[in-house]
């Protein structure tokens, strides 16, 4: 009898991706829907359960039917928001959610976080071994993925969970960075890049089919417990390099007028997006400061246990 993969957010962009890889491996996929749903995981035919993951009675319907695995890709994503909104979708209910995974004797709960648990500034191949939680953070995207990564290191058994933090997801059906770059590209007649980088700064892409493989590897390797893992494309691209293939791609090939500026010329526009924006799910205008300190800075992280996992899983990277 194939195993039970109770996939979160599976209506979204990251999920839907994620129940479609693991029902192509032979997996029963379980995912849970809130609003939306994705053409992807609609098509699938895959077993959907509505549901509001902030709700504690929502989370106890979950685990009617035998669950293996949980793997834990629904979230608020976003670089503005109220922090109670964050506190509750990305911190109260992986507590709720974990807890009855492991109640109900589940074989690993594995969290997509994020590298912005890291924070943004300045890296130059740095492993997981070496990178530290950036535990002054004021942005609570990041915050609430560290308090959730920490919550469960010291709440749940070692080998019964795994942290998996993608970069900049791309890939098919995108529905966040490839789009809001588009917009950007179609509306500036200047491609502005911000401090000393100019632009080639990394652009720490992380294919969304290296994010499913790696959820795969999370879920099935002994080494992986009580682990984190970055995910990160070996491909090197820059800022720069980013804004002229999306223009190929999806802009009949835009010539593109560079352009640096201080950061200092720019820093009050982006506090002012920032504060305009903060009881919206999605920025009023752009830069917010959390974006401005993201593609500022060299976001170059080694990906070495990555390629390991996916070696020992016996995996490629996409």
């Amino acid at each position: 009898m194939a195993e039970t993969i109770l996939v979160t957010g599976a209506g979204g962009y990251i999920g839907s991706n994620a129940a479609e890889y693991f029902a192509k491996k032979g997996y029963r996929v379980v995912g849970t829907i809130h609003r939306h749903v994705a053409e992807r995981f609609a098509r699938l035919g895959a077993t959907s359960v509505k549901t509001d993951l902030t709700d504690p009675k929502s989370v106890s319907v979950l685990f009617g039917k035998r669950v293996d695995y949980v793997v834990h890709i629904a979230a608020r994503a976003s670089d503005v928001g109220r922090d109670e909104w964050f506190r509750e979708a990305n911190y109260e209910a992986v507590k709720r959610l974990a807890s009855a995974a492991m109640e109900h004797g589940v074989k690993r709960f594995v969290y997509l976080s994020t590298s912005d648990v890291y924070g943004l500034h300045d890296f130059h191949g740095e492993c997981e071994d070496e990178l530290q939680f950036d535990e002054a953070s004021s942005n609570p995207y990041p915050k609430y993925k560290i308090l959730s990564e920490k919550w469960l290191k010291e709440s749940v058994p070692p080998e019964k969970f795994a942290c998996v933090r993608p970069c900049v997801v791309y890939g098919r059906g995108d529905t966040s960075i490839t789009p809001r770059t588009i917009a950007y590209l179609k509306n500036s007649p200047i491609v502005f890049h911000f401090g000393k980088w100019r632009g080639k700064n990394r652009w720490p892409l992380a294919h969304v089919e290296n994010v499913c493989r790696v959820l795969h590897a999370a879920m099935v390797l002994p080494q992986a417990g009580g682990k984190g893992v970055t995910v990160l494309d070996s491909k090197r691209t820059t800022l720069s390099e980013y804004y002229h293939e999306i223009a190929r791609r999806f802009l009949d090939g835009k010539h593109l007028r560079e352009c640096t500026l201080p950061m200092s010329v720019i820093r009050p526009v982006a506090w002012l997006s920032t504060m305009l924006s903060g009881n919206r799910t999605s920025p009023l205008f752009d830069p917010t400061l959390y974006s401005l300190d993201t593609v500022a800075h060299n976001l170059d992280f080694s990906n070495r246990r990555m390629i390991q996992w996916l070696a020992a899983a016996g995996l490629d990277e996409a």
